[in-house]
């Protein structure tokens, strides 16, 4: 060991190559679904069985989904999906399950609409603004400067 410094650097070097791993959302697993009993099951019984929802549907409360995946980062690369899993728990009128079930489809991507929305008015430059502001201020009356000073005298006068 001549040089432990090579060492260090080589030892650093690998552990910035070892995968971080993090888990975001509620991955639900397969024991955790069997707990929820469809058409027996309240809301209050979901949540205290398998936790909160990720999402309730915007259009239908009776429409609760459970987002989670798992994600692999190596180095200063973007992280990469290595699991995903999207259940959706259905209720009925009367509150209770009528269904718990995994997405197999997954997520579907939505795509963007790349367009602008039309707006009345000019398009002018800088220069044209600060061109524009030109005599658009109040010129100073001098004239009455000799009154405001509160002397009393008029100009020319004793």
């Amino acid at each position: 060991m001549k040089n432990p410094t090579i060492l260090l650097l080589s030892l650093l070097a690998l552990s910035a190559c070892t995968p971080v791993t993090a888990n975001r959302g509620n991955l639900l697993e397969e024991y955790q679904m069997k707990e929820v009993i469809a058409g027996q099951d309240s809301r209050d019984e979901v949540v205290r069985k398998i936790g909160s929802p990720t999402a309730i549907s915007p259009f239908n409360d009776n429409i609760w989904y459970y987002l989670g995946q798992t994600t692999e980062k190596v180095g200063i690369f973007d992280p990469k999906v290595t699991k995903e899993k999207i259940v959706v728990v259905t209720f009925g009128d009367d509150g209770l399950v009528n269904s718990i079930q995994e997405r197999k489809e997954g997520r579907e991507d939505v795509a963007l609409v790349d367009r602008k929305t039309p707006t009345s008015g000019n398009e002018i430059t800088f220069v044209q603004q600060m061109l524009g502001n030109l005599g658009k201020f109040n010129k100073q009356d001098t004239t009455n400067a000799a009154n405001t000073a509160g002397t009393g005298t008029v100009p020319g006068g004793r």
